[in-house]
């Protein structure tokens, strides 16, 4: 069997191997699936459950808002899939087991990202998708050159926002270390105020997820980009094309963080 080589040969053969680890029960895998399936499935009746009863919500549809929908949780799921497991590091904090991570070689943040993958997560991805195609259908939106524009600029854009996301609450976790919630009011907050237009949002989350946080640029400003429809005044349609911007903020953001959250970091004394 060649062996496999290059620099990120240490990081491919450990993902190959959480991906066994993970498929060889497979009606386990299937029933992980299955349920993480099921979650959005309740997340986007939710949403049409609210329109049951109002036929317009921040001047959108329920069709405009599946296409918002769709692209956050397609974003959103690929981010979680890829760094989610971030999560885990006040647990590595609190038991000391991240010094471990400290003697190896590779850098902290490439370790901690390829140190687990939950594949059960592919399914939030395959469902974020199938609303983006159904609302692009029902919708009636032509895929000509500029609408392959904008889905080429949001999707990119709203999976490094969301992944940046997670780093960022990683490098706060240094500080917070028992107050994970704080950061999943943002990150997980994030994603649920990024499947909803942004319209309605009240003033201070204009401010904490239209700039900040920038989530309004992973799903509403692409769905009025893609419908050709005018958004409030202080955020105009034609913001969405600035979504790389708002991810390079976003990562300046989060390395920042996570620089000082390494730099804080004392050791467990172990």
């Amino acid at each position: 069997m060649a062996e496999a080589r290059g620099p990120l040969a240490p990081y491919r053969a450990v993902l190959a191997s959480r991906v066994r680890a993970q498929t060889a029960y497979r009606v386990s895998f299937a029933t992980d699936l299955a349920g993480t399936g099921l979650v959005s499935l309740v997340e986007l009746a939710e949403i049409w459950v609210l329109f049951h009863n109002v036929p317009a919500l921040g001047r959108l549809t329920f069709p405009a808002v599946l296409l918002v929908f769709g692209l956050a949780e397609l974003t959103f799921a690929t981010a979680d899939l890829l760094v989610g497991h971030l999560d885990n590091l006040p647990t590595y904090l609190r038991e000391g087991t991240l010094d471990v991570f400290h003697l190896r070689p590779q850098p902290l943040l490439a370790q901690l990202a390829t140190s687990d993958i939950a594949l059960r997560r592919l399914t939030r991805i395959l469902f974020g998708a199938g609303a983006v195609v159904a609302a692009l259908v029902v919708n009636d939106v032509e895929l000509d050159a500029r609408a392959v524009a904008v889905l080429l600029v949001a999707v990119p854009s709203g999976i490094a926002i969301y992944t940046a996301m997670f780093v960022w609450a990683g490098g706060a976790q240094f500080f917070l270390v028992h107050a994970a919630e704080t950061t999943n009011a943002f990150t997980y907050g994030g994603r649920y105020a990024g499947s909803q237009p942004a319209s309605v949002w009240p003033g201070p989350a204009r401010v904490v997820f239209g700039f900040l946080f920038p989530v309004a640029f992973t799903g509403y400003l692409p769905a009025l980009l893609l419908l050709g429809l005018p958004g409030p005044d202080w955020l105009p349609t034609w913001l969405g094309w600035c979504a790389p911007v708002a991810a390079l903020w976003m990562w300046m953001f989060a390395l920042g963080t996570w620089r000082l959250g390494v730099r804080h970091y004392q050791g467990a004394g172990g």
